[in-house]
């Protein structure tokens, strides 16, 4: 609930911002508007209010939400309109450089308020890194890792011969940055691993979505009453360093080992206030025992970078650009099969989202979503933004406006095209979501 609760007021707020971007120059350019609406309204509304000449008001269908501007080719294909001679108030008998305004000024509002999101989250939190220092008891590989020569325990200190600005900016570079060369630090020794050269999509087709997670030691945060851990007495505070003759105080380590004994009954070697203990417990045909360990980030030293006003406000514009680039250089796996294989819908969006409502994620994630949305709608496919201002570009190069039929056709196109993808994406969350995938 919290999720879509936070995905809703998300969208909410982007697609009014994204439609007053259209709304604000039309009006000024003296273009009717027939009506502003947060999210679809086949055959009822919500919400509705006439005010003037356009009817506000809010769908039921939260897919998106509208402008009707009279006079335009849009979702609506009002066709009997566009038989009539152009009005002078319709959008199709305004000069193309105006048009072209009107249609840039959703991508444009988008854009804006990705970076004026950034520079306030910047300014008000801080933006929080753990460094690769920090990483004090090493990497744990995902096992696609290991045949590369990885292993559990690895500092990773360098990539392409440059430190990473932050852990979390490993994975993120080993599929976006091409990157060749790793040195790694395995028993004080420097060691440097070579990676083929298309490793940034070998990463995508095994569906591995972090190489490196932050080893952490595996201690007791608390236990779930009723499950097998509670019933055998294990306690918060415990330091879990074995299952059976297996001895690690990592909790990955641990986790793997409870996993590989479903449906058996274990050993767990615990070490609590100092002293070792040893406890028989059942594990689940889930493979879990009970017990949620301390996060992390419980372990790590974070750095907080603070900004002043007028230092947040570039640094705003340099997240904004970092975004927009690294997005931009994922949608080349977009078009593997693996990559269309991780496309998703509203379930994948909403998954952006912390469980626990949390302003400066709930910020952050919307920052990244408006510019997400920018990009997507500056596409040159019909239907979207982007449609319509490729059709200027070509009017106001030729001087010759495109058809009306041939704009139709284009809108009808473009909106198959993405009621097809919509599908395509909410049916891949589906489809994991049953899996479990």
């Amino acid at each position: 609930m919290i999720l879509a609760l936070q995905l809703l007021l998300s969208l909410s707020i982007l697609i009014v911002l994204h439609e007053l971007g259209h709304f604000i120059p039309a009006k000024l350019f003296k273009t009717r508007v027939e009506k502003f609406y947060l999210f679809f309204d086949p055959w009822f509304s919500l919400i509705k209010k006439k005010i003037g000449e356009t009817t506000y008001g809010i769908g039921w269908l939260p897919l998106g939400g509208y402008v009707k501007i009279s006079g335009m080719v849009d979702e609506s294909m009002d066709r009997d309109q566009l038989a009539r001679p152009a009005e002078p108030w319709e959008f199709r008998a305004k000069p193309a450089w105006q048009r072209l305004i009107i249609m840039l000024g959703g991508v444009t509002v988008n854009v804006l308020v990705g970076i004026i999101i950034y520079s306030i989250v910047l300014f008000v939190w801080g933006k929080e890194h753990i460094p690769v220092s920090e990483a004090r008891y090493g990497v744990h590989c995902a096992p696609f890792m290991n045949q590369f020569g990885f292993r559990d325990g690895d500092h990773v200190v360098a990539l392409d011969g440059k430190a990473p600005e932050s852990f979390a900016h490993i994975s993120k570079q080993l599929v976006l940055d091409d990157i060749r060369q790793v040195t790694v630090i395995r028993y004080g020794k420097e060691q440097l691993i070579t990676l083929p050269e298309d490793f940034g999509q070998m990463l995508v087709d095994s569906g591995v979505r972090q190489a490196f997670a932050l080893r952490y030691p595996c201690v007791v945060d608390s236990v779930t009453a009723g499950m097998p851990a509670a019933r055998s007495g294990l306690l918060a505070g415990d330091s879990i360093v074995g299952v059976n003759q297996f001895y690690s105080p990592f909790f990955q380590d641990i986790q793997r080992q409870i996993r590989a004994n479903a449906n058996m009954t274990i050993s767990l070697h615990v070490i609590r206030s100092g002293q070792p203990v040893n406890l028989r417990t059942v594990v689940t045909a889930q493979g879990t025992i009970g017990f949620i360990p301390k996060a992390p980030t419980e372990f790590f030293r974070k750095e907080v970078i603070h900004f002043s006003l007028a230092e947040a406000i570039p640094a705003g514009f340099r997240e904004a650009w970092g975004t927009v680039t690294d997005y931009t250089s994922q949608l080349r796996y977009l078009f593997s099969r693996s990559g269309a294989q991780q496309v998703g819908g509203f379930v994948t969006f909403a998954k952006l989202f912390p469980q626990e409502w949390d302003w400066w994620a709930f910020w952050e994630r919307t920052a990244f979503i408006s510019l997400v949305l920018a990009f997507m709608n500056i596409l040159p496919i019909p239907a979207l933004d982007g449609g319509h201002v490729m059709f200027l570009f070509w009017e106001m190069a030729t001087g010759k406006a495109v058809s009306q039929k041939i704009l139709e056709r284009a809108q009808f196109i473009g909106m198959m095209l993405l009621l097809g993808l919509m599908l395509y994406g909410n049916g891949m969350d589906l489809f994991r979501v049953v899996t479990g995938q």
